[in-house]
């Protein structure tokens, strides 16, 4: 059955000497994977189409197994993520992560529109780290991940001073520092931040600026949180993080 999708891709690989295997993440249908025979070919109409972060419209043959791509139609190349080896950077994260926090053939709507929305934004200028804080919070609920940010983990209180603690998954108030010593003592412009990122609507992003002492913390949780509770062990993240370096010297 031939059937019409609205999708990202999200992986490529090759298969045999002139065919692809590609993953999309769709609004219909979330990720699958499809063949693209020929895409190999400079010739094929299929070459453009089936190039990493192309959004489009894609007509694909379903099946219970690998689907076929018969034709696509681009509406975005992100061009100039692909024109900047930082946004490169940033966007093969984004997508990655896309890919490893979610499963076959799982329908979200929702998730396909932040993943746009963060590509979008990518390539129209808006600051990329402010867009990847963002994201990641985004992407811990599928991976069965709820930090608190609403409320001290201990006492349930929301007034105060917070820290927060990567132990016990979410913000200490002022009065429970004692109760775990292990605690990050960020400043409250960072607590705001996470608090506002994870539970932020993308599609309201205006102009945000961050200083970069606090973006460094705001870094430094996300980064331990998914180190102690994620299980991933991203490629594209190691990448970033040594293009990061490379910038800051």
């Amino acid at each position: 059955m031939l059937q019409k999708c609205e999708g990202i891709i999200i992986r490529t690989s090759d298969y045999g000497e002139t065919n692809k295997i590609v993953t999309l993440y769709t609004r219909e249908w979330g990720k699958i994977g499809v063949m693209a025979r020929g895409a190999k070919k400079p010739s094929s109409r299929l070459a453009a189409i089936t190039q990493i972060f192309t959004y489009g419209q894609f007509l694909v043959q379903k099946t219970s197994g690998l689907g076929g791509l018969q034709q696509g139609e681009t509406i975005s190349t992100f061009r100039s993520i692909r024109e900047d080896i930082f946004l490169t950077a940033y966007a093969s994260y984004v997508i990655e992560l896309t890919d490893k926090c979610t499963e076959e053939k799982r329908s979200n709507p929702f998730l396909f529109e932040i993943l746009y929305q963060t590509l979008h934004y990518l390539n129209e200028g808006y600051d990329p780290d402010i867009l990847l804080y963002i994201y990641e919070l985004k992407m811990l609920p599928l991976l069965g991940l709820y930090p608190r940010f609403d409320e001290c983990t201990i006492c349930k209180s929301t007034e105060g001073e917070f820290a927060f603690s990567i132990k016990e998954g979410g913000l200490l108030c002022h009065r429970c520092y004692g109760k775990e010593p292990y605690h990050l003592k960020v400043s409250q412009a960072t607590i705001r931040l996470l608090r506002l990122f994870y539970y932020f609507d993308l599609n309201r992003l205006g102009t945000i600026t961050v200083k970069e002492a606090t973006k460094k913390e705001i870094k430094m949780v996300i980064d331990m949180y998914y180190e102690e509770y994620s299980g991933l062990y991203l490629k594209s993240k190691r990448f970033l993080d040594q293009l990061d370096n490379f910038r800051l010297t």
